[in-house]
């Protein structure tokens, strides 16, 4: 009995805690954020309707950036919201300092009451104002390119007040998980159908805020382990339900581009939360994207490392593809050709998708350190996008719970806390 009080009154070994393995990314989650991405560019580009349905990338990325909320709010909410709007804001300034730059060049000035809006460039909770027409008829700049390159910016006016509002969301979903996820639904029931209007551009926010405040809520109950917990049948049932009411209501209620879901709130909310539901109840947890698409993975990390900046540059980069691709006609084989000038007229939108890439990644060079620097990390002219290693156990962090996931590879420069994750008249994707 001595000898065991004895040992139990020795203090335990003073030293560093074993640590184990540190977080990685979810290459699941940065897949899909990248497919998000690419249907954006082809959705803009092609203006089909029908993509809405086939991938509803705006309800993918803020359900996918919901989770990744959830998960860093294991931290102090202040500290976290402070990051996440950090990460927002300067590649915005960047964006808004080129296009006000341009705007202000052109001659164009803020009506009565504008100059204070400017401030929505700043921190945009409302939409900063922009023209409606701007440039000229025929010529470098066509009329509409200022409403075209504002279009991303609804995206960015609703990821910040989600993250305002996750503090109190994620604390009023872990009490009434059931409520808090069906509570957008409600909301857009009534202000996305037109039974309580809300004027203005309050009105757009709060429509934005609940067709996808479902798939953000969403994100939360993937991140607590939630959707695994539910049986798959259940799961299949309610999505399917959910995608089938939204596709019946779209049916009897088509907006102004006819199916295009991104004129259907309710529409957009149903299909958009049915669909998010199936990916993250399956949600396979890659360390490392598996065979069939391995050789994806420097284009996924690029994709996820320079998220931001592709989402708001890309409309920029169409924009310029337009007088590039005028200068086609102006060679002598096309202009003498009657067959080539016509062939090159009918594939006119694959040849703009065609363009569109060299000019994203000229931007991407241009302005993507932006995003590192927002993430205070070394700035890059071309962030690394070598394959993700498994973590090291002797050089992970202490405490994993305090700990952001790194990139593939810490040095990668990976975003975890991306907005993209991560618009007004608004193209939205």
């Amino acid at each position: 009995m001595t000898g065991r009080r004895a040992a139990a009154r020795t203090p335990a070994p003073r030293g560093p805690a074993p640590r184990g393995p540190g977080p990685v990314r979810d290459r699941y989650l940065d897949l899909l954020r990248a497919v998000a991405l690419l249907r954006v560019v082809v959705y803009h580009t092609f203006n089909w309707a029908w993509l809405t349905f086939v991938f509803p990338s705006m309800g993918v990325m803020f359900a996918l950036a919901g989770s990744l909320m959830a998960r860093s709010l294991g931290r102090p909410a202040p500290g976290v919201v402070r990051s996440r709007i950090r990460r927002l804001l300067l590649p915005l300034w960047l964006y808004g300092a080129v296009l006000l730059t341009v705007l202000f060049a052109q001659g164009w000035r803020p009506g009565s009451g504008g100059w204070l809006r400017l401030a929505c460039w700043l921190f945009p909770v409302g939409s900063p104002p922009y023209p409606e027409s701007a440039g000229s008829e025929g010529g470098l700049l066509e009329q509409g390119w200022a409403v075209e390159a504002a279009g991303p910016l609804w995206y960015l006016r609703a990821y910040l007040w989600f993250v305002l509002l996750s503090p109190l969301l994620l604390r009023a979903f872990r009490r009434l998980p059931w409520a808090v996820l069906a509570a957008p639904m409600a909301l857009t029931a009534v202000v996305g159908t037109g039974v309580a209007a809300v004027p203005g551009e309050t009105g757009e926010a709060v429509v934005d805020f609940a067709v996808y405040g479902s798939c953000w809520v969403l994100g939360f109950a993937h991140h607590d382990g939630l959707l695994r917990r539910l049986p798959a049948w259940s799961v299949a049932v309610v999505s399917s339900t959910a995608a089938g009411a939204g596709f019946w209501w779209a049916s009897g209620h088509p907006g102004e581009d006819g199916w295009d879901l991104n004129g259907i709130p309710l529409a957009q909310a149903m299909w958009s939360f049915g669909f998010c539901l199936a990916l993250l109840r399956v949600s396979p947890s890659w360390e490392r994207l598996p065979r069939p698409v391995a050789r994806l993975e420097r284009p996924v990390t690029l994709a996820n490392s320079r998220a931001v900046t592709l989402y708001l540059w890309h409309q920029p980069a169409l924009i310029a593809a337009v007088p590039l691709l005028d200068l086609l006609w102006r060679i002598p084989a096309v202009e003498d050709s009657a067959w080539l000038s016509e062939a090159a007229e009918s594939s006119y939108d694959v040849l703009m998708f065609l363009a569109v890439w060299p000019l994203v990644a000229l931007l991407i060079a241009v302005f993507g350190w932006a995003e590192d620097a927002a993430a205070r990390r070394r700035p890059r002219l071309w962030p690394r996008t070598a394959p993700p290693k498994p973590p090291n156990p002797r050089n992970a962090p202490e405490d994993p719970a305090t700990s952001e996931p790194s990139a593939p590879g810490a040095a990668q420069g990976g975003a975890p806390d991306s907005p993209v994750a991560l618009t007004a008249p608004r193209t939205p994707g």
